[in-house]
């Protein structure tokens, strides 16, 4: 693919300032890699390699046992998207990755889920001249974002840190919480409880913990 983006334009995407972000060359590099998700989401259920190959080509990193269900939708195909070893994402994956996602190991991600690094400022006349910002995200190891989770720009979520379901995260979550609403907010940490039931009165099978 042919970046002939201005690297000081890069500096200012990344940098969290504001920067105009219909740039010809910037929009041109997006599009080329807007066709591999073409590509990848055209794919059928049992073409597993070809989906794994694509995946590779268009994320800044994806590791081992990665596997997200088609179709996703990302801003730049996922070339600023960082995944970590057995990342797990249902249907309708939303990355507006046009600052830099990082994800870690065995996190699982559910239908509908957005997570997005970009805004616009509020003023209106900057927003008419095209102006936008953005602000990486931080997603830790072994979480759960639950259906519909929204993800705003510069959040980080902590390990092991469940959030429910139609959550909006527009501030940092800590590790090992389960956190909920909108906007969302810590509900309680992660306890002995959730080692005896895993669903209401559902008990866990202790056979299952003796190794852990």
């Amino acid at each position: 693919m042919s970046n002939n983006v201005d690297p000081k334009l890069w500096e200012m995407i990344w940098s969290g300032e504001l920067y105009y972000c219909n740039d010809e060359d910037l929009l041109k590099y997006q599009a080329e890699c807007l066709e591999k998700q073409y590509d990848f989401n055209a794919t059928r259920p049992c073409e597993h390699e070809k989906r794994k190959a694509l995946l590779k080509e268009m994320f800044a990193e994806i590791g081992e046992g990665c596997y997200i269900e088609p179709p996703l939708r990302a801003n730049w195909g996922g070339k600023h998207t960082h995944l970590g070893n057995n990342v797990y994402a249902n249907f309708n994956l939303v990355l507006v990755d046009d600052a830099h996602i990082y994800i870690g190991d065995n996190t699982l991600i559910a239908p509908n889920v957005v997570i997005s690094t970009a805004g616009h400022p509020i003023l209106p006349e900057l927003r008419e001249q095209g102006y936008q910002f953005n602000a990486e995200i931080h997603i830790g190891k072994n979480c759960w974002l639950g259906a519909g989770v929204k993800v705003m720009p510069g959040v980080t979520i902590g390990d092991n840190t469940v959030i429910g379901a139609g959550s909006v995260v527009t501030h940092d979550i800590p590790a090992n919480v389960v956190a909920v609403g909108v906007p969302c907010k810590v509900m309680r940490e992660i306890s002995d409880k959730d080692r005896e039931f895993y669903f209401r009165d559902k008990k866990v099978n202790k056979e299952l913990l003796e190794d852990l």
